[in-house]
């Protein structure tokens, strides 16, 4: 990335432009925009202390000599006021940015990031406080309360683009992921950016051999990017000239020419190269395939080799661009969702084999990601559904907030749901880049599912099979006493309430149980699974038993 054009400066904010953070109390807005005022060299403006200061009264004490009313209408003078300004760094109260006219007169100003987290990181950070006029009472009155509160200004957090979540993170680190989205959208507005390092303690590699040229990627986020995607390779330096388009006949269909349209306004000469659709193509003949269109387009060891499909896609064309003259640069444009938050973040490519699935591959990290929510429009509902399978994985595994939205209400919106996602899956990549260690639970349910998967012959989708294996994994936690009833209860009704399947029919047990040690997770003939302790809590346990496992399996196959 040494050659990338990226700016990378300490602000980057136009002088002229405000910074509002907001969001619901208790994400941090305060402190971070304290923090962030120091490190831009810009003005902080606290709106709650002003407010306070020019009613000469706490907040709360307003609320109940006056009405919340009255507050309201001094708070929507101040944004007006503020809005005319220029170069500060303002931190709203929890409901200012609830009312339209506040939030499209600040966002005028300049960005605005919402600070976001979950009911249980919420309530530990203000149940101590008692001058929150909103949230009167003992815990379970509070907890009660923002329930309520989150659910009434969740459609108008839901309209601000920009969100960093706060769970579990402590504020330099939320600084540095605002700083991150503001520099995004600077290179193109109202983007999600996402910065993965490849600098972990796992950074060299097996045996400390491999080691990383490339320090970092973006993953690149927002609705419409597709059109923008020849601005993000020229932006990174991407060599101009020939470009591969990896994908399969239907989403070169549907995708390739507007991708190609962008390309070629930067000066890129794409060059459409096919593989057969579905995980039986995914095999080193149809790698060989690629290798035979990149040679007869003339790619040279500069040349991009972008994936633009799902998952399968994504696999075949990292590994061909992994190995096509010793490695080649490799973009990742996702159009399923499984791939969106699974499958293109974190560099592992693979073919299967006839023993099982992803036995050959490589690590062959993406100078970028481009992921476009617009382009799920064309996506059949199944595989959609599927898809949902890799996000409530996501959630279980770090996500408690993410969790329980999918088994309630559900996201704000769709680029919201994936973005929350993918942060996920980037903090563990980032900690375990080669899957050394903490990185092997993001193969929650996979064990039991890429073994129901192989041998119902493809016919369940691979979301479709994490689902069910991931019942068998709660099931096996359940067990083995690592599990509450009500955690495994959970799991399983929100996979249903999502439509996907927590049992398959026709398939022999003894058949998937055999498959199981094709599984390139395993250590010799030891089985390797991941459990849910309780959400947002897993754990790998080795061999627990040939009972235990076949139990577990015989629970989900009907």
């Amino acid at each position: 990335m040494e050659n990338s054009q990226i700016s990378e400066t300490a602000d980057p904010l136009a002088k002229n432009r405000n910074l509002t953070i907001t969001g619901f109390m208790g994400t941090g807005k305060t402190t971070v925009g304290h923090m962030l005022a120091e490190r831009l060299g810009r003005q902080f403006v606290d709106m709650d202390e002003c407010l306070e200061t020019e009613l000469g009264k706490t907040i709360a004490q307003v609320f109940a000599d006056e009405g919340e009313e009255v507050f309201r209408q001094a708070e929507a003078r101040l944004c007006q006021a503020l809005a005319q300004k220029s170069g500060l760094v303002i931190a709203t109260g929890g409901g200012a940015l609830v009312n339209t006219e506040n939030r499209q007169a600040l966002a005028a100003s300049g960005p605005v990031i919402c600070l976001t987290a979950g009911i249980d990181t919420i309530l530990q950070r203000v149940e101590a406080f008692e001058d929150r006029p909103l949230l009167p009472g003992d815990r379970d009155t509070k907890r009660g309360n923002i329930e309520q509160l989150l659910l009434r200004r969740r459609e108008a957090y839901g309209q601000i683009p920009l969100h960093v979540p706060t769970d579990g993170i402590d504020p330099p680190t939320v600084v540095e992921r605002v700083v991150e989205i503001l520099a995004g959208n600077d290179e193109i507005p109202d983007i999600t950016r996402i910065s993965v390092s490849l600098n972990g303690p796992q950074a060299e590699g097996i045996g400390g051999q491999i080691k990383q040229a490339q320090e970092h990627y973006h993953i690149c986020i927002g609705e419409g990017i597709l059109a923008h995607a020849g601005r993000l390779l020229a932006n990174r330096s991407l060599a101009k000239g020939k470009a591969a388009i990896v994908s399969n006949p239907d989403i070169a269909a549907h995708f390739a020419q507007r991708l190609s349209e962008s390309l070629q306004q930067e000066g890129y000469e794409p060059v459409i190269c096919t593989v057969p659709e579905g995980e039986a193509h995914k095999t080193l003949a149809n790698i060989h395939s690629l290798y035979d269109q990149f040679l007869a387009a003339g790619l040279d060891r500069h040349s991009p080799v972008i994936s633009l499909g799902g998952g399968v896609i994504g696999d075949m064309a990292g590994f061909a661009a992994a190995t096509y003259l010793r490695g080649v640069p490799f973009v990742q444009i996702p159009t399923s969702l499984l791939a969106m938050v699974d499958a293109s973040v974190g560099g592992k490519t693979g073919v299967d084999l006839a023993q099982g699935k992803n036995l050959v591959g490589a690590f062959k990290q993406p100078t970028v990601v481009i992921i476009d929510p617009t382009v799920l429009s064309q996506l059949p509902r199944e595989e959609f559904r599927a898809g949902l399978a890799e996000i409530v994985k996501h959630g279980i595994l770090g996500a408690p907030e993410l969790f329980r939205q999918l088994e309630a209400e559900g996201p704000t919106n769709l680029t919201r749901l994936i973005a929350d996602a993918v942060w996920v899956k980037v903090d563990v990549v980032m900690e375990d880049p080669f899957e050394q260690g903490r990185r092997a639970t993001l193969n929650l349910g996979h064990t039991f599912g890429h073994a129901i998967e192989q041998v119902s012959g493809y016919r369940l989708r691979h979301g479709e099979a994490v689902a069910i294996g991931t019942v068998a994994a709660t099931r096996m936690a359940l067990a083995l006493g690592r599990c509450a009833p009500e955690t495994a209860t959970r799991i399983e009704a929100c996979l249903e309430r999502l439509g996907l399947p927590t049992s398959a029919k026709g398939l022999d047990l003894d058949a998937v149980y055999r498959m199981m040690f094709q599984d390139k997770k395993r250590k010799g003939r030891m089985l390797r699974f991941i459990i849910p302790q309780a959400i947002g809590d897993v754990v790998i346990i080795n061999d627990p038993g040939a009972e235990v496992v076949r139990r577990a399996l015989a629970s989900v196959l009907e």
